[in-house]
C-alpha cells in the first residue's frame, strides 16, 4: 500500500502559481508609489521599439523559454514529492493461533559442568543433558511462545518470549556454564521470568526452572519470588538437575576437571516452589520427565491470540529526490533551452 508520510506538504505545489499571480502586482503597486525625493526623468518616446531591441534574435527562444519553464515545473514537483515522504507499506500478518506462554530459566553456574551422566558409556555434562532434554521439548512446542532467562550471578533474558521456536532451540544450544557467572540466584531469575510472563494473557503463564543447586546469590529469596508467581497466575515447573553421586568431576577456572564434593539438588525447596505456583517438580536424568512436563502443560488452558496486521513502511523520498537532482542538473547545462559548452557564443 502506498502513502504519504507528510501528505500536508502537497499544499507547497501551489506556491509558484501564487508567487506568478501575486509578483507583478506587487511590482506594480510599488512602481506607482513613488520614492520621496524621487526626480522626474524624460521617457523614450517609443517603448516597444526599445523593448524589442533587448530581446533575443533566436528563432528559437519561445521554445526555449517553453522548454525552461516545463524543467522548472518538474523541478519543483519533485522537491514537493520528496517533501511529502512518500513510502510503501508491507503488511506482516501474525497468524491467530492457541498456545501457551513458556519462559524456560537455566541455571548456568559453574556447577552445571559436572560430568555426572552418561551417554553411551561416555561422561556428559549436566549442561548437555538440559540442551538435550529441552532442545526435544521446545522443538514439539508448535504453536507456542517460547522464551530463555539464563541466571548465575544474575538473571538475564537470553531470548524473549517468541513463535519461532527454531530460533528459541537454537539460543539454548549456544548457553554455556559461567556465561552469567558462577553462583546461582535462582530467586532473581523467577522474578525476571515473573515480569516477563505477566505481561502475556493469564491461563497459559508457565516456568520451567531448570537448576542443579541451591539459591547462592541474587536480590529476590526463591520463595518471596515464588508467592510472586503464584499471585500472577504463573505455574512454576521445576527440574532439578544432578545425580546422587556425592564427588563429581567439575570444571574449574582453568578448563580442566577436578574432583569436588558436589552440595546437591536443594530438592526441598524446589518442590516447595512448584507446590506454591501449583506447578510440580522433576528430575531430568532422562526423557521420563519430559514426557510428564508436556503432558501436566496440555492440560492447563490455552490462550487463544488474535491476528493482527502491521505495516512495515519502506521510504521511497530518493526517488523523487533523485530526479529534482538530475532536473537541477540539465537546468544548469539548459539555462536559456540551449546548451551551454565552453567557448560558445552568446549571441547569434
Amino acid at each position: 500500500m502506498f502513502e504519504f508520510l507528510w501528505p500536508s506538504m502537497g499544499y507547497l505545489l501551489a506556491l509558484p502559481l501564487l508567487v506568478r499571480l501575486l509578483w507583478p502586482r506587487l511590482l506594480q503597486a510599488r512602481q506607482e508609489q513613488p520614492a520621496e525625493g524621487q526626480r522626474t526623468t524624460l521617457l523614450f518616446p517609443d517603448l516597444r521599439r526599445l523593448e524589442q531591441s533587448f530581446k533575443s534574435r533566436r528563432p528559437r527562444s519561445a521554445i526555449a523559454g517553453k522548454v525552461q519553464a516545463l524543467i522548472l515545473a518538474l523541478l519543483w514537483l519533485a522537491l514537493t514529492l520528496a517533501a511529502m515522504r512518500p513510502q510503501w507499506l508491507e503488511p506482516h500478518t501474525e497468524i491467530r493461533s492457541e498456545g501457551y506462554d513458556l519462559m524456560l530459566a537455566v541455571d548456568t553456574s559453574r556447577s552445571m559442568t559436572a560430568l555426572d551422566f552418561s551417554n553411551e558409556g561416555r561422561p556428559v555434562s549436566r549442561m548437555a543433558v538440559v540442551k538435550g532434554v529441552m532442545g526435544r521439548f521446545i522443538g514439539k512446542r508448535e504453536g507456542d511462545r517460547v522464551g530463555l532467562v539464563v541466571f548465575g550471578n544474575q538473571a538475564f533474558v537470553q531470548a524473549p518470549l517468541t513463535l519461532d521456536i527454531k530460533a528459541a532451540s537454537s539460543i539454548l544450544q549456544t548457553v554455556e556454564p559461567g556465561m552469567a557467572g558462577n553462583a546461582t540466584a535462582m530467586g532473581d531469575a523467577i522474578g525476571l521470568s515473573v515480569k516477563k510472563l505477566r505481561q502475556r494473557p493469564p491461563g497459559s503463564r508457565v516456568l520451567l526452572l531448570v537448576t542443579d543447586g541451591e539459591n547462592t546469590a541474587g536480590l529476590i529469596p526463591p520463595a518471596d519470588a515464588a508467592a510472586l508467581a503464584a499471585r500472577e497466575g504463573i505455574r512454576i515447573y521445576a527440574i532439578g538437575v544432578g545425580s546422587n553421586q556425592k564427588e563429581v568431576m567439575i570444571r574449574g577456572s582453568d578448563g580442566n576437571y577436578h574432583a569436588e564434593t558436589d552440595i546437591g539438588l536443594d530438592e526441598k525447596a524446589l518442590q516447595r516452589i512448584a507446590q506454591t505456583t501449583g506447578g510440580a517438580y522433576f528430575r531430568a536424568t532422562n526423557a521420563r520427565a519430559l514426557e510428564e512436563i508436556s503432558q501436566r502443560i496440555d492440560a492447563l488452558e490455552k490462550t487463544e491470540v488474535e491476528s493482527r496486521t502491521v505495516h512495515i513502511p519502506r521510504p521511497l523520498y530518493q526517488w523523487p529526490l533523485g530526479t529534482a537532482l538530475l532536473l537541477l542538473l540539465l537546468l544548469g547545462l539548459f539555462p536559456e533551452g540551449r546548451i551551454r559548452l565552453p567557448g560558445s557564443r552568446t549571441n547569434d
